[in-house]
């Protein structure tokens, strides 16, 4: 997610979530229970306790869902597969507002109950530490926008001829149950039926389309592991496009033709140089495609673009172009730092962003001669970049704030300085491909820049990673 054009406070309210249910995800314990058969109802981060459940690991999730753009309505199932981390009698999802109708555990029902965000399942029997199972869950009803703690916008976001769904960092739990936190990644296969006319655009690839009665049904696969916070679905009138860059990668970019601007339309003529361009620097593009999503929201209801997987999403909402050259460097540069390499809990945000501000640096070098110096200078003399350690931001309302962007691209201008050309080049290489498709934390970075330097950058770290001071100089 780049930093805003201009304050996230976003400028609608109607169809938010209940304040209490935000509190929820930022308040609530994810503790143990008495039960020792219960998985936990948070997987504890500690920006976001609530989020994510305990006792399970999720493989995959299907998804396959039916949308009337007229009445906002949602309907379907859901079918999430994963193996029992401990013995489970009792396990939760998260899904905020929808109305569940029914549930089962392995073709048997299971009995349920909800409390805010958590849909709390009861299978007929233990679920054995080990084993493998599925859960589906039939919902149906009008999603509603999740309202971050900084104010933005996320989960089912309606349009005028659909819909647009983004995720970052809670919202996918608007639109389907899940284990929604960024430790779970899984694959993903979505089926979405629509009326006869609209497109339905998601990550992975297209595994086919299906019409008959008046309804089109796309369905979209994700073979490579996926955090729920990375899926996205944009239906509406899109004008789509397939490619391939020079280098080989498959593309497939839908753009609303409401949002294609000039600078919309240069900025995705350049996609392909970009993404050869960064493939070159950060290694094999992880996916089996790319291309982009660009929708037409009202005016002012999101104000940022977000990294969803194989293709980032642009939403314009006419504050500016939907999309510009470098808004689309830093996101595409998220496919291999954040999405490939996918942060172990919310603290980890600025190994996300702090990659793709630095990759923004790069370019800006690469494409414009702008020296990586000048634009470290300029994070440099920000005063906000310095609010707090990137590795430590002090309450969830700060995980797309200044420092994690900024003064994490300073970390990485800092190793660049410490450890040369050469080395810092093996370092974007290496670290993307020594966690491609997993998780990683702040401390497992720490470790492999140790590792790869071969002496101690303890001092670095303490100064520009974890110190409360700014540095007397760059």
């Amino acid at each position: 997610m780049p930093r805003p054009r201009t304050a996230r406070a976003p400028r609608f309210a109607a169809g938010c979530l209940a304040a209490a249910l935000l509190a929820c995800l930022t308040s609530c314990s994810g503790g143990g229970s008495p039960d020792p058969g219960a998985g936990a109802a948070g997987l504890g981060d500690r920006l976001f306790p609530g989020a994510g459940n305990g006792g399970y690991d999720v493989t995959h999730y299907g998804l396959d869902l039916s949308y009337d753009p007229a009445t906002g309505r949602l309907s379907g199932t859901a079918v999430v597969s994963a193996t029992a981390t401990q013995d489970l009698t009792r396990l939760n999802l998260d899904l905020a507002g929808l109305t569940v109708s029914r549930v089962s555990v392995d073709g048997r029902t299971a009995r349920t109950n909800r409390s805010g965000t958590e849909l709390t399942v009861r299978p007929a029997g233990t679920l054995r530490r080990g084993s493998h199972f599925a859960v589906t869950v039939a919902y149906a009803g009008v999603p509603r926008v999740v309202t971050d703690p900084d104010g933005s916008h996320e989960g089912w976001l309606r349009t005028d001829d659909g819909a647009l769904a983004l995720g970052e960092p809670v919202g996918s739990m608007g639109w389907f149950p899940g284990n929604d936190h960024p430790s779970d990644k899984a694959a993903f296969d979505l089926t979405m039926s629509v009326p006869a006319g609209l497109t339905v655009v998601s990550n992975g690839e297209l595994a086919g389309t299906r019409t008959a009665a008046g309804r089109t049904a796309f369905h979209w696969r994700s073979t490579a592991p996926m955090a729920t916070y990375l899926a996205t679905v944009g239906i509406g009138h899109y004008t789509v496009s397939r490619s391939r860059t020079p280098g080989g990668i498959p593309l497939y970019t839908a753009v609303d033709p409401r949002a294609a601007d000039a600078t919309t339309t240069a900025a995705l003529a350049r996609l392909p140089e970009i993404l050869d361009w960064e493939t070159g620097r950060f290694g094999r593009f992880p996916f089996g495609s790319s291309g982009a999503i660009v929708d037409h929201l009202p005016r002012g209801s999101v104000g940022y673009a977000l990294e969803t997987q194989n293709r980032p999403a642009f939403p314009g909402d006419g504050d500016g172009p939907a999309v510009d050259v470098t808004t689309l460097v830093h996101e595409l540069s998220h496919q291999w730092f954040g999405d490939s390499v996918t942060p172990r809990s919310w603290q980890d945000m600025w190994l996300n962003e702090g990659f793709a501000t630095y990759a923004e640096w790069m370019w800006q070098e690469h494409d414009a001669g702008v020296p990586l110096s000048r634009s470290a200078a300029e994070a440099f003399a920000d005063p906000a970049t310095w609010s707090f350690p990137p590795a430590a931001p002090p309450k969830a309302a700060d995980v797309s704030a200044q420092p994690v962007y900024a003064r994490g691209a300073l970390v990485l201008y800092e190793l660049h300085q410490a450890l040369g050309d050469g080395a810092f080049d093996r370092l974007l290489r290496g670290w993307a491909a020594a966690h491609s498709h997993g998780n990683a934390s702040t401390a497992d970075f720490t470790a492999y820049c140790t590792r790869l330097a071969g002496r101690d950058l303890t001092p670095l770290f303490a100064t520009w990673l974890y110190g409360t001071a700014k540095p007397a100089r760059l």
